[in-house]
C-alpha cells in the first residue's frame, strides 16, 4: 500500500489537477477541463492513506453509487492508471473535420471495439443514431436499445 505523501506526489504530478484541502486534514483534486458537472477527479484523500478517484466513467472498477473508486490498496502503476483514464473520460475530445460534420454541437458518446473501431452515438431528432465514420450504421428509439446493441457488438464506451 502507497503512503499518504506517496499516493500525494503521485497526484501532484498531474498538472491537470488543481490541489483543494478540505477538512480533517483531507485533500480534494479537481480538474477543471472537465466536459462534465463531476470536476472532483480525488476525494477526500486522507493522511491515513484512504481516498477515492472518480471512476464513474470507466469499465472495470468496483464503484460506490457517486461513481467512486476507493484507492486505499492500489499501487503506483494502478493509482496512475485510473487517473488518466479520469482526466482522459472527462477532457473534451477533438472531432475531426468528419467528425464535426455529422456531430455539430450535439452531445456524442465514443464506442470502440477490440480492433480500435470507432463508432459514434449521437442523439437526434429523438432518435439514437450510430455513425461509423460519415456512414449512419444504426438507428435506435431509446439509448438502452443502442446501449444494447453496441455491447453486443463487442464495443466498450471510450
Amino acid at each position: 500500500m502507497l503512503t499518504f505523501n506517496e499516493k500525494l506526489a503521485i497526484i501532484e504530478s498531474f498538472p491537470e489537477l488543481e490541489r483543494k484541502n478540505v477538512s480533517l486534514g483531507r485533500i480534494n483534486f479537481q480538474f477543471e477541463g472537465s466536459i462534465s458537472d463531476k470536476k472532483n477527479i480525488v476525494y477526500h484523500l486522507h493522511p491515513n492513506g484512504n481516498g477515492f478517484v472518480y471512476a464513474g466513467m470507466l469499465e472495470n472498477y468496483d464503484t460506490d453509487e457517486k461513481g467512486m473508486v476507493n484507492i486505499r490498496d492500489f499501487s503506483d502503476e494502478q493509482l496512475r492508471k485510473v487517473l488518466k483514464q479520469s482526466i482522459q473520460a472527462l477532457s473534451p475530445v477533438e472531432k475531426t473535420t468528419t467528425e464535426e460534420a455529422i456531430i455539430g454541437d450535439s452531445k456524442e458518446e465514443r464506442w470502440v471495439d477490440s480492433e480500435k473501431n470507432l463508432l459514434v452515438l449521437i442523439n437526434e431528432n429523438d432518435s439514437w443514431n450510430i455513425y461509423f465514420g460519415l456512414n449512419l450504421d444504426a438507428s435506435f428509439d431509446t439509448y438502452e436499445e443502442a446501449e444494447t446493441f453496441l455491447q453486443e457488438e463487442g464495443f466498450t464506451r471510450k
